[in-house]
């Protein structure tokens, strides 16, 4: 793996990281020169673009539990699958994430699958989310995680 594409990687897992630990501002801080699609093709209204739009998409979907002041997640993202084009600064990202969730009233279990689809473009020699689009292939029980 090239270190572009580790450094993507890295991105992917610090995604999973900072939501899992309710760090939302840090979250919104990895699409500072981006956007997340909550659903693909969707309208305008969709489309969370900037650092300022990714936190109030965060701070207005998922529910944080005041005892821990996270989410009470665990987000799991595997199978990466990286492309990477150096010269243009440009890479591509197929992946996909299961999230578990355990509260006191919700035993550990499984709350939801899916599969990302992102880009990333390097800016000032740093990697950073480009884009994001986020495919639910099945769910669960999400009244915990979600305020909807």
């Amino acid at each position: 793996m090239t270190d572009s594409a580790r450094e993507i990687e890295n991105l992917l897992y610090t995604y999973a990281e900072r939501i899992d630990r309710g760090d939302f501002d840090g979250v919104a801080e990895l699409f500072t020169h981006g956007r997340i699609h909550g659903v693909e093709g969707g309208g305008p209204e969709t489309v969370f673009e900037g650092r300022d739009r990714v936190r109030a998409l965060y701070g207005m979907t998922t529910r944080i539990h005041e005892d821990t002041g996270t989410p009470r997640t665990k987000h799991l993202c595997t199978n990466a699958i990286i492309e990477v084009d150096d010269d243009a600064g440009t890479a591509t990202s197929r992946s996909s994430f299961l999230v578990c969730q355990a509260t006191p009233e919700l035993p550990l279990q499984v709350i939801v699958t899916g599969r990302y689809g992102d880009t990333f473009h390097r800016v000032d020699g740093r990697w950073w989310f480009e884009s994001r689009t986020m495919h639910v292939d099945q769910s669960g029980e999400l009244g915990h995680h979600l305020l909807f």
